[in-house]
């Protein structure tokens, strides 16, 4: 529901920062993942730029209207997950058959979410297991920030005590002035990275969609179910862990019809943002959460930026070492992991033991059959919750034995009564 007040009365740099971070990162890390995809399916230079062009434009154009219509700050992404699928599935289909996947794939998660099956599968999944799942994706990138210490301790010691002081004196301010501390530090010490040619986006290359059955199973199947279970599931139990009700209908659905829309462009698949998502969501954003939705509306424009000049832009942000990104990242996702953890271990021990369980599964990583860790580990941590159900006792009828009444003597005249008759 749309507010009365005014956006300019909920501007702020918090959560314009927040926003821009959480399209930044995405693109310093996992974006990689999709080049690298783009390279599996044998795209010559325009197709690359067509495919990132369509997928920063959906990411900026839903992340903007969703959160100007909703109020809640909506973080749209691609689908990492995906992507990574992608890379070891995509050999032997032509680009047509892959596009044809991308677009059975979105159609069938568009379906899903207006129809509210996916909302109403989730709603059968125990809170603190969809907590745990999304602790899961957390916590590693908070780890690995620890080993940035052993390669690059000046730049991992300035951004954490940075942050550590900003959250001491100017709470609001403490993930910008990490960010500022680690480019300074990456500066100082000589650490950015030279790159190479950089990809300059064109405009957009229209591939006519194939359906072929293997490309179908292959492609389109494995696609749907890593993004709806590894991407747009932990998206929403993140804005439900900081007290928000999405319309689950409404964002999945919605999301979904613009990928399928942009999918003959090279888009495979764009979703809620779970892992970046969680800067813009959470308390770093803004103490007020009803003023947070701006970090979607900054997180949306950068992505737009992006897609216009996203050669130079992207070739900047490669130029800077990982060590800087991992531990910014870090420090920006403390407050939601922090918030996950909570939430997974806040029931009895039934609970308790399916949201570890889950958070085991999520943090190995594993993938078996093409399916990451997310969706496993709904899967285990639910089949815990549901072993551990307590056993319904048939109900015992009792019958009453027979009593026999109690054998009555006339009633005895009194010691008065003789002597009156008497």
């Amino acid at each position: 529901m749309i507010r009365a007040r005014a956006l300019p009365q909920d501007l702020s740099i918090s959560a314009v920062v927040a926003g821009f971070l959480s399209a930044v990162i995405n693109f310093a890390g996992p974006f990689l993942i999709v080049l690298e995809a783009t390279r599996a399916a044998g795209l010559n230079e325009a197709q690359t730029a067509s495919w990132v062009w369509a997928l920063s434009l959906g990411n900026g154009v839903c992340s903007i209207v969703l959160s100007l219509f909703t109020r809640i700050p909506v973080i749209v992404a691609w689908s990492t997950p995906g992507a990574a699928l992608l890379i070891a599935s995509l050999g032997g289909f032509s680009f047509s058959e892959a596009v044809g996947a991308f677009l059975v794939a979105s159609v069938a998660a568009a379906v899903a979410g207006y129809t509210g099956w996916f909302g109403w599968l989730l709603s059968k999944v125990p809170g603190p297991v969809l907590q745990a799942l999304l602790a899961g994706i957390l916590l590693p990138f908070v780890i690995a920030a620890a080993g940035a210490f052993a390669t690059a301790p000046l730049i991992a010691g300035s951004i954490v005590v940075t942050f550590v002081v900003g959250k001491r004196l100017w709470d609001r301010f403490a993930v910008l002035a990490a960010l500022v501390a680690g480019v300074v530090a990456t500066w100082a010490t000589g650490s950015f990275q030279p790159v190479g040619a950089t990809l300059v986006l064109g405009g957009p290359v229209f591939t006519t969609p194939s359906f072929t059955p293997a490309a179908l199973v292959s492609i389109a199947l494995p696609l749907f179910v890593v993004t709806m279970a590894s991407q747009n599931a932990p998206g929403l139990a993140l804005l439900r862990s900081q007290g928000y009700a999405p319309n689950d209908r409404f964002l999945v659905g919605t999301i979904s019809v613009v990928s399928a829309a942009l999918a003959p462009f090279g888009a495979h698949g764009i979703n809620l943002g779970a892992i970046t998502a969680a800067i813009a969501v959470g308390p770093e954003s803004h103490p007020d959460r009803s003023r947070r939705y701006v970090a979607g509306l900054s997180g949306g424009v950068t992505y737009l930026i992006f897609a216009s000049f996203g050669g130079a832009l992207v070739a900047g942000f490669q130029s800077i070492p990982s060590e800087t990104v991992s531990v910014v990242a870090a420090v920006a996702l403390l407050g939601s992991a922090l918030t996950a953890l909570s939430g997974a271990m806040s029931g009895d021990t039934r609970t308790g033991l399916a949201a570890i369980t889950t958070l085991a599964v999520t943090m190995s990583g594993v993938v078996f059959l093409n399916i990451g860790a997310a969706f496993w580990a709904l899967i285990a941590g639910t089949g815990v919750y549901l072993a551990l159900a307590p056993l319904r006792r048939r109900p015992q009828l009792h019958v009453q034995p027979h009593v026999q009444p109690p054998h009555t003597q006339p009633p005895q005249p009194s010691q008065e009564d003789t002597d009156d008759n008497a």
